[in-house]
């Protein structure tokens, strides 16, 4: 065989491996994602600086942009009974990130675990701002890097505005990284529950996390219909986490009567793990806000995660 055959041959085999190994058939009849393997999936790392971003979730402002690369997604409860997300950076950047919304004081015990991060959100009540420069934290809003924030003529405000990580993090050299989130990852723990979907919601949002034996992966639904980011690609978390917390109504009410909740994620309390198609019954710790949030089984030992992204949303107890 002629030395430009073999290398006719070898594109057709990498072709044919790229088609028939890379990729599954997406179970809604899509084109799937190449099945993420534990080289390319997030997976928080603390040897640097995280970028958190404060995303608008109401319907309006879906699909979001650059969700897909994040490390963590926490889903918090907001004014109504509605939803906003924070996504954590740390091992990937996407090119753009959005779109970008308020903060809420909550927001400040959650991220003080993870040392001096950039905070990249726009806008807050008055009386929150304040707490915001006092927090450790690097403030990458628009009023501090407004270069790095752009405006998506296609959407309507106020569920336009998108920001360019690279660019966040330019702004933000004082940012460090946290010693220990506290999270940990391995292989499964012996028991947990086989599990095909958990829902969890509040007075206005529900999010529904499906188990894809294909994809290894829990498929994300909210409000009733399958969660997408902009390219198209389902939102699957490798480990999803529903954390019990204590939420209550503090400070004002908005214009249409609402008080805004205050999430508190220090302290201790049960959670559930759902991960390789389980549901894992869990105890959370979080002494301090400098702290790292532990994860023990019932037998006291570390709750070790799925590699890959990791979603943690906070429920009532």
């Amino acid at each position: 065989m002629s030395t430009t055959s073999r290398h006719l041959v070898a594109v057709a085999l990498a072709a044919a491996l790229a088609v028939g190994v890379g990729c599954q058939p997406a179970e809604d009849g899509r084109r799937a994602e190449p099945t993420p393997t534990p080289s390319d999936t997030a997976r928080y790392r603390p040897g640097k600086p995280a970028l958190a971003v404060k995303l608008d979730n109401v319907g309006a402002a879906r699909p979001p942009k650059g969700l897909g690369a994040a490390d963590i997604v926490y889903v918090e409860p907001v004014e109504a009974g509605l939803s906003r997300l924070l996504a954590v950076f740390g091992t990937r950047q996407p090119k753009t990130v959005g779109p970008v919304r308020s903060a809420r004081e909550s927001d400040l015990e959650l991220l003080e675990q993870y040392g001096r991060p950039a905070f990249a959100y726009s806008g807050a009540r008055s009386s929150v701002l304040p707490d915001i420069r006092r927090a450790p934290l690097v403030d990458v809003s628009p009023a501090r890097a407004g270069n790095a924030y752009v405006r998506d003529g296609s959407r309507r405000a106020p569920h336009n505005l998108f920001a360019r990580p690279a660019q966040l993090l330019d702004r933000a050299d004082k940012a460090k990284p946290p010693p220990d989130i506290g999270f940990r990852y391995d292989d499964a723990p012996a028991g947990g529950k086989p599990t095909a979907s958990r829902t969890a919601g509040y007075r206005a949002f529900d999010a529904k996390f499906d188990w894809s034996k294909a994809k290894r992966r829990w498929l994300v639904s909210m409000d009733g219909k399958p969660h997408r980011t902009a390219n198209g690609a389902r939102s699957a978390a490798a480990t999803v986490v529903i954390q019990y917390v204590d939420i209550e109504g503090r400070g004002p009410k908005d214009k249409f009567g609402n008080v805004s909740p205050y999430v508190t994620t220090t302290g201790s309390g049960r959670a559930v793990v759902l991960r390789d198609g389980k549901a894992y019954q869990a105890r959370w710790s979080r002494p301090t806000a400098g702290e790292g949030t532990k994860y023990t089984t019932k037998s006291g030992k570390r709750m070790p995660f799925a590699r890959g992204q990791t979603w943690v949303m906070f429920a009532a107890r």
